[in-house]
């Protein structure tokens, strides 16, 4: 019973910070450079969380990681589907590590 009480107060802890903007920014009007910054978030934390990743594809060669981040860039700027996107990049590093690890 006690685990289910612990469940429940993380339930909880963790709600409220998720609930609380909602009923905040719903009430709250912003400048338009506010509006403008907030959008643009979503697309600095993504990039915060992907270069790392980008950078370690390959340890000892990270040219191989960035230049499948440059074929994503390139096929995202086409504007293709992001299932093309993300199939281009994979393929891309794979044909680099097939080739340049030999």
């Amino acid at each position: 019973m006690q685990l289910f009480f612990i469940i429940l107060g993380m339930a909880i802890v963790t709600f409220i910070p998720r609930l609380l903007p909602v009923f905040i920014m719903n009430n709250l009007k912003l400048p338009a450079w506010g509006n403008k910054w907030l959008k643009a978030i979503p697309y600095a934390a993504l990039g915060a969380l992907i270069f790392p990743g980008i950078l370690t594809v390959e340890a000892n060669l990270p040219i191989v990681g960035l230049l499948g981040g440059l074929a994503a860039i390139l096929l995202a700027s086409l504007k293709l589907q992001i299932i093309y996107i993300v199939f281009g990049s994979i393929g891309t590093v794979m044909l680099l590590k097939f080739f340049m690890l030999q």
